[in-house]
């Protein structure tokens, strides 16, 4: 404890905000009652943003970006967490207003912890991360609101990204009929070892939006937004229901209250950041079961502080497949 720590800092700059590997105090830090030895972190679209300033989602700066992280308590303050104990974070405005986990160390409020689930190491937690987190909250919304595996297809857009890969999997491993859409035609035998039924093209939801179309979904996990979860909206089954939480193509919704009102459709909103701890506890519990590790070993792999910084503009442009690993401390 104590000395120095390593991490990316992003610094104002006019245009894009400068980005190096910086070495920092504990004296840099934040005030929080837990301090975490951070081992890996991951990227995320919101990373990407932020390690591009492609838009403002950073407040404070200097800045740590990195939404999520996962480690071993080195101090504690707070009721719930003891020295030694495994942590995952995810969101709370952790590389937006709040030095994030692209570091070896991080202090941050004991509420925003979760204790790490015996089933995975901090490697695969961040395998998951807040996409895989998300596409867990995502699948919690569906059944919810009654879509079973009986129901229907379900579909899922954005399909070769973080939320997608990993909805794609635990719906599949839970008896789901999965429809993936991508724009990566070249994915198709990674979606479907995942567990996708079958793949339907980008363009055939991503165009000009109908109000309403032929029924075919019964549920829908989206991560892209604008008009192709308004398209999906609209082909979404009676009694069906889509869990949005994404803006990928972008955050406009050009559709009609038709599925509303007509076919009784439920519009999901799925929020990651703020959601408070009993919903944290109940997706990384149900991630433990329903989530094969071979499946997740498949959709990853491991990068360093130094290669993640270089990642922002792939991510964005829709280019990473999966899940990628931050090992903070090679």
């Amino acid at each position: 404890m104590g000395g120095t720590f390593r991490a990316i800092l992003l610094e104002k700059a006019e245009g894009a905000p400068s980005r190096r590997v910086a070495d920092l105090s504990d004296a840099d830090l934040m005030e929080g009652d837990v301090t975490v030895a951070v081992s890996h972190s991951t990227i995320n679209y919101k990373d990407g943003l932020a390690l591009t300033g492609a838009a403002p989602v950073v407040r404070r700066w200097p800045m740590i970006p990195g939404i999520d992280f996962a480690g071993v308590v080195e101090t504690s303050d707070h009721a719930g967490f003891n020295a030694g104990d495994g942590v995952v974070l995810n969101g709370w405005g952790t590389g937006e207003t709040h030095l994030g986990g692209y570091a070896t160390r991080a202090r941050v409020k004991g509420d925003w912890l979760v204790p790490l689930p015996a089933a995975f190491t901090s490697a695969e937690a961040m395998a998951i991360g807040t996409a895989g987190y998300t596409a867990m909250l995502c699948v919690l919304a569906l059944e919810k609101n009654g879509v079973v595996p009986g129901s229907g297809p379900v579909l899922v857009t954005g399909a070769a990204g973080g939320v997608g890969s990993v909805a794609i999997a635990v719906l599949s491993k839970l008896g789901y009929e999965v429809v993936a859409s991508t724009g990566r035609t070249e994915e198709e035998d990674y979606l479907k070892n995942l567990g996708a039924a079958s793949i339907i093209p980008r363009a055939e939801l991503g165009g000009d939006v109908r109000a309403l179309g032929k029924e075919r979904w019964a549920g829908v996990v989206d991560s892209v937004g604008s008009k192709t979860l308004a398209n999906a909206i609209g082909t979404t089954r009676y009694g069906g229901t889509v869990a949005a939480c994404g803006l990928a193509q972008g955050m406009d919704l050009p559709g009609s209250v038709a599925p509303f009102i007509l076919r009784g459709v439920t519009l999901a909103g799925i929020d990651s950041v703020m959601a408070p701890k009993a919903k944290r506890l109940e997706a990384w519990g149900r991630l433990a079961t329903d989530l094969d590790k071979d499946k997740l070993a498949a959709m990853s792999r491991t990068v360093s502080l130094a290669e993640v910084m270089e990642m922002g503009p792939d991510i964005l442009a829709g280019k990473v497949r999966g899940r990628v690993i931050v090992d903070v401390v090679a």
